[in-house]
C-alpha cells in the first residue's frame, strides 16, 4: 500500500512548488499561438521591469477605425505613467478585445528615450457584415431565420456574433424537432463593399426527431385506496399509473398514427413544465414529497428518442388538525365551516390554498372577510408537526382593518357614455368595501355586450390612514352594433317552403342614443352611448315569404333604476308563390297571408330570491287576414280575418358568465302569455250560451282565445376549471304547452310549436315557435307528423325538448369567437297533452362548429345524425348538414 501510494505523494509535492508551475507556464507560452501580444519591442526587459512615462501613442493597421477612438478604449493616455512590462499594458489590451472590433491587437514599444516610452498599439480590424446567405434549408424558413438572427449590415464579424447566430439557428429548428442540424458558417468577401464579408450559413436540419416511448418508472409504486369488492376480495388501486402520468404531459406526446392533432417533437421547457403537472398532481393525493428523480433522454434511432422519467412518490399524508389563529371577528367554528377540510382529509395544500382565497367554485375564507371590508386580509397557512403520516396546520390570520369605498373612477370608454356604466356598477362610495360586488359588477359589464370582457381590469389604490380605497374599472370598448345576414338552409319538406334558402337582413344597434337623435354631430355614423337598443330588419325567402320587425328599448327608463320599456311593430306577407302581378291577370290564384302587429312590454330586475332574477310584462296584438290561404290554418274557406290580443308575463335568472361563450351560470326562464275568455265572459254576462257546432271559423276565431306556458332552463358546468381553457358542458331542457279555455271553441291555429332540423327561428308569422332539432328535415317533427295525410300542417300544442352539448372554445378573442361542440338531443310534439311522453322522443348527435363575428352575428356549421326513424318519411336521410347565420337554434 505504501509503495503504492509513494509516486503520487511526490508528484503532489512537486505540484506544490512554485518552480514547478513557473516552467509550465513558460512551456505553454512557447508552444501556444497568440492572436495578440502583451507588450513586445527592444529594450524591452522582462525580468527588470521599470516605470516609464508614455510620451506618445501612435496606432497602426485602422482603416475603418477612428484612431482617437482605439486611444481611448485601451485607457492609455500622453503623460501617464506605466510600468514596462507590467499589468496595465495587458489591462489595455483587454480593453480593446471588449470591443469586439479587432482580429488581432497587440502594443509594442517604438522608442524608450531615458525615462520616456513612446508606444505603438497594432490591430487587425475585423470584417463588417455585408449579407447573409442560407443553403440547405426553403426561402421561407430562411426568411423566418432572418428575423430570428437578426443580423445587420455593417455588423462586425467576429466569432462572438458567428457563434450566438448558429445558437439562434439550432434552437429554431430543435422547436421543430430538428435535433441533429448542423450548421457550418463560411465567409467570402464582399465586392460592393471595402472590408465587408457575406456569411454562408450551410444548414443540415436532417429528419424530424419524434418522441418514441415515454417511460415513468416509480408511478402507481404506492397503492393508495383500499375498496371492498364482493365475496370480500380487497383490491389496492395506485397513487397514479404510468398511463395517468403520461397523460398529464400535456406536451410531451408519444408518436401515434391516430395522434393527428399533438406533434410528438420533444420541447425541453414544455417538458420541464409538464413534468411539475406529475407533481402536481401527486401533491394533490397527498404525496407531498413526491419528486423527479431523473429524467433521461436517449436515442432510439437517427429520427426517435427515448423519455425515460423516474418517480419517487414517498409516502402519502393526512391532515390532522387545522388551527386558525388571529382571528377577532369571526369565530373558529365560522371559519372551519368555510373551510370545508375535516380530519382524516388527504393532505392537498393547493385546495387549502383555494378554501383560502380565491375559490372558484364557491365561497373561501378570504371573501368572507373582503366583503365586509377586510381589504388587507390575509390568512397564510403554516405546518407546524409532520408526524408520520399526518400533518397539523396553523392558519395565522391577518385582519388588518375595515376599508370603505372611496372614489369610483372608469377609464376606456370612449364610445359609451360614463351614466351608462356608474349605474351597472355596485361598488358606490361610502359603502364598505365588498370583493363579491366587483365580480358582479364586471359580469354585468360583460353582460351589456360593448366592452371587451378579456380586458377588464380593477385598479385598487388603498388610502390607509383614511380607511378608504379607491377603485378604477378598466374597460376596453369593442364593436357592437351589428349588419347581421341571417339565414336558414336544411333538408325543407313542408309546403311552399320545400328546400328554400329563408334570409334576412338587420340592424342591430345595442348602444343607441335616441336623445342625441336630432343632433347633426352625434351621428357619427348613428348617435350612440346610452345603451338603448335599436333594431331593424327584413326577412324573405323570395315572392312566398317577407317580414318587416323594428324594435327599441330603453333598458333603464328614467335613468335610476334598471326597468326597461320595449315598443316592437312588424308586418309579414306569406304566400303560395304566386305574384299579385299573375293574380291580377288570372294566370293563377294568389294565396295571402297578411300579419301586422305590435308590442309593448315592460322589465325589471328583481331583488328577490336574488337580483339575477328579471321580470317582464306586456300587451301584444297582431292582426292576421287570410286570402285564400288554407296551407297553414284551418280556416275553412281560406278567407277571413283574426285578432290575437294576448298578454305575456316572463320571470327568468340568469347567472352566466358572458352573453356569447357562458363558462358558468345557468338560465332558467318561466313564460306565460294568455287572452282574455271571450266566449266565457260573453256568456256570463250576457247569460246567453254560444252554438258553438254551428259557429263558422270566421266566426270562431275572429278574437283569438288561448292561453300558453313555456318553460326552458340551461346549465353551464365548466369541466376543467383549471385550464386557460375550459371544455363547457350545456345542459338545457323545454317544455312547451297551449291550452284552450273552452274545448268546445277549440284550440287556437295559432302560437303553436314547430319541431324539427336548423329552420329560421324566431320570425313572427302567426305568433308560432319554430324549435329546431338537428339531424332531421325541417319541421318533420311537428305532430302529426305525416303531413301529406293532412293538407294543413297547424302546428303542435305540446311540445319537449332537451340534451346535452359539450363545448371547447377555440378562440375568445371577441373579435372572433369560435367554439366546437358535440351534441346529444331529443325533442318531439304531441297533439294532445294527455298523449305526452317525456320518454318517447326522436333523438339525434352530431359536432358542430360556431363562430361569432361582432358585425355579423352568429354563424353555426352543424352535421346531425338521426338516432331514430319517422315511420310516415321513411325517405328522410340519415344525417343532414345545417348551416345557419345569425340564428337561434331554437328557444327550447
Amino acid at each position: 500500500m505504501t509503495k503504492t501510494l509513494a509516486p503520487v505523494c511526490r508528484w503532489m509535492k512537486n505540484i506544490a512548488s512554485p518552480r514547478y508551475w513557473l516552467v509550465v507556464l513558460l512551456f505553454i507560452q512557447l508552444t501556444t499561438p497568440c492572436s495578440s501580444q502583451t507588450l513586445i519591442g527592444e529594450g524591452v526587459d522582462y525580468a527588470n521591469p521599470k516605470k516609464y512615462r508614455i510620451a506618445g501613442i501612435t496606432v497602426s493597421g485602422a482603416v475603418y477605425s477612428d484612431v482617437q477612438a482605439i486611444k481611448l478604449f485601451s485607457g492609455l493616455i500622453e503623460g501617464q505613467e506605466v510600468m514596462i512590462p507590467g499589468d496595465q499594458i495587458t489591462e489595455a489590451i483587454r480593453k480593446l478585445w471588449k470591443q469586439r472590433l479587432f482580429s488581432d491587437i497587440s502594443i509594442s514599444v517604438a522608442e524608450f528615450r531615458g525615462d520616456e516610452v513612446y508606444l505603438t498599439i497594432g490591430i487587425k480590424e475585423s470584417s463588417r457584415l455585408f449579407a447573409t446567405k442560407y443553403e440547405g434549408i426553403k426561402k421561407s424558413e430562411a426568411d423566418n431565420i432572418l428575423e430570428k438572427v437578426d443580423l445587420r449590415t455593417g455588423t462586425v464579424c467576429n466569432q462572438n456574433m458567428k457563434n450566438n447566430a448558429i445558437a439562434v439557428i439550432k434552437d429554431y429548428y430543435t422547436e421543430k424537432g430538428f435535433f441533429n442540424c448542423p450548421v457550418i458558417v463560411t465567409e467570402e468577401p464582399a465586392p460592393l463593399m471595402e472590408n465587408g464579408t457575406t456569411l454562408i450559413f450551410t444548414i443540415d436540419r436532417g429528419d424530424k426527431v419524434k418522441i418514441q416511448e415515454i417511460t415513468v418508472e416509480g408511478a402507481g409504486g404506492v397503492m393508495i385506496e383500499k375498496r371492498t369488492l364482493p365475496f370480500g376480495v380487497r383490491k389496492m388501486k395506485p397513487a397514479l399509473s404510468e398511463a395517468r402520468a403520461k397523460r398529464l404531459l400535456k406536451n410531451t406526446k408519444e408518436k401515434k398514427w391516430w395522434r393527428f392533432w399533438k406533434q410528438s417533437k420533444y420541447m425541453e421547457k414544455e417538458f420541464k413544465e409538464d413534468q411539475q403537472k406529475i407533481i402536481a398532481k401527486y401533491n394533490k393525493e397527498g404525496f407531498r414529497n413526491a419528486k423527479i428523480m431523473s429524467d433521461t433522454l436517449y436515442f432510439i434511432s437517427q429520427d426517435r428518442v427515448g423519455i425515460r422519467l423516474k418517480v419517487e412518490e414517498d409516502k402519502k399524508f393526512y391532515f390532522r388538525n387545522v388551527d386558525f389563529v388571529g382571528n377577532t371577528k369571526y369565530r373558529t367554528t365560522a371559519l372551519d365551516s368555510v373551510l370545508g377540510i375535516q380530519k382524516g382529509d388527504v393532505y392537498n395544500l393547493e385546495l387549502l390554498q383555494t378554501r383560502l382565497s380565491f375559490n372558484p367554485s364557491g365561497r373561501d375564507v378570504s371573501s368572507l372577510y373582503t366583503d365586509d371590508g377586510y381589504l388587507s386580509f390575509q390568512a397564510i397557512p403554516v405546518e407546524t408537526l409532520v408526524e408520520p403520516d399526518s400533518i397539523d396546520i396553523e392558519v395565522r390570520v391577518y385582519e388588518g382593518k375595515q376599508y370603505r369605498v372611496g372614489r369610483v373612477n372608469v377609464v376606456g370608454n370612449s364610445k359609451t357614455n360614463d351614466h351608462v356604466i356608474y349605474r351597472e356598477i355596485r361598488t358606490r362610495p361610502g359603502e364598505l368595501f365588498n370583493r363579491s360586488d366587483i365580480i358582479r359588477t364586471q359580469r354585468e359589464l360583460a353582460a351589456l355586450g360593448y366592452f371587451n370582457p378579456e380586458a377588464f381590469d380593477i385598479q385598487i389604490n388603498q388610502r390607509n390612514e383614511e380607511g378608504l380605497v379607491d377603485l378604477t374599472y378598466v374597460v376596453e370598448e369593442k364593436p357592437n352594433d351589428q349588419i347581421q345576414l341571417s339565414g336558414g338552409w336544411g333538408g325543407g319538406q313542408v309546403g311552399s317552403n320545400r328546400g328554400r334558402v329563408v334570409g334576412s337582413l338587420s340592424l342591430s344597434f345595442s348602444n343607441f342614443s335616441m336623445r342625441n337623435f336630432f343632433k347633426k354631430e352625434a351621428w357619427s355614423p348613428l348617435p350612440t352611448g346610452d345603451g338603448q337598443r335599436l333594431s331593424i330588419s327584413a326577412t324573405s325567402n323570395g315572392v312566398f315569404f317577407q317580414s318587416y320587425n323594428a324594435s327599441f328599448t330603453e333598458p333603464w327608463l328614467g335613468g335610476k333604476k334598471p326597468t326597461s320599456l320595449t315598443f316592437s311593430a312588424w308586418a309579414s306577407t306569406q304566400t303560395n308563390g304566386v305574384t299579385k302581378k299573375q293574380d291580377e291577370d288570372g294566370t293563377a290564384n294568389r294565396q295571402e297571408l297578411n300579419i301586422k302587429g305590435g308590442a309593448i312590454s315592460f322589465g325589471k330586475r328583481l331583488q328577490w330570491p336574488d337580483d339575477y332574477f328579471v321580470f317582464q310584462g306586456g300587451l301584444t296584438y297582431q292582426n292576421y287576414s287570410l286570402n285564400d290561404y288554407q296551407v297553414l290554418f284551418d280556416f275553412a274557406d281560406g278567407n277571413g280575418k283574426a285578432n290575437n290580443l294576448a298578454g305575456t308575463f316572463t320571470l327568468s335568472r340568469n347567472s352566466t358568465s358572458d352573453p356569447i361563450y357562458p363558462k358558468w351560470g345557468s338560465q332558467i326562464t318561466f313564460t306565460a302569455k294568455g287572452t282574455p275568455p271571450y266566449r266565457l265572459l260573453g256568456e256570463a254576462l250576457l247569460g246567453k250560451e254560444t252554438d258553438y257546432e254551428n259557429l263558422t271559423d270566421q266566426q270562431r276565431f275572429r278574437w283569438v282565445e288561448f292561453y300558453k306556458f313555456k318553460f326552458t332552463a340551461q346549465w353551464f358546468t365548466p369541466l376543467n376549471k383549471h385550464k386557460e381553457r375550459n371544455f363547457v358542458l350545456n345542459t338545457k331542457a323545454g317544455f312547451g304547452f297551449l291550452g284552450t279555455y273552452n274545448k268546445e271553441l277549440g284550440e287556437s291555429p295559432f302560437e303553436r310549436y314547430y319541431l324539427g332540423g336548423v329552420f329560421l327561428s324566431g320570425f313572427l308569422l302567426d305568433g308560432r315557435e319554430i324549435v329546431n332539432l338537428r339531424g332531421y328535415d325541417d319541421l318533420s317533427l311537428t305532430a302529426p307528423t305525416d303531413i301529406r295525410a293532412k293538407v294543413n300542417n297547424v302546428g303542435a300544442p305540446v311540445i319537449a325538448k332537451y340534451g346535452v352539448e359539450l363545448r371547447y372554445p377555440l378562440s375568445t378573442n371577441p373579435q372572433a369567437t369560435i367554439y366546437a361542440l358535440t351534441f346529444l338531443e331529443a325533442g318531439k310534439t304531441w297533439e294532445n297533452l294527455s298523449d305526452f311522453d317525456p320518454f318517447n322522443v326522436y333523438r339525434s348527435g352530431g359536432v358542430g362548429l360556431r363562430i361569432f363575428l361582432p358585425m355579423f352575428g352568429l354563424l353555426g356549421f352543424d352535421y346531425g345524425w338521426r338516432l331514430d326513424d319517422v315511420p310516415a318519411q321513411p325517405l328522410m336521410a340519415r344525417g343532414t348538414f345545417h348551416f345557419s347565420i345569425g340564428m337561434n337554434l331554437g328557444e327550447l
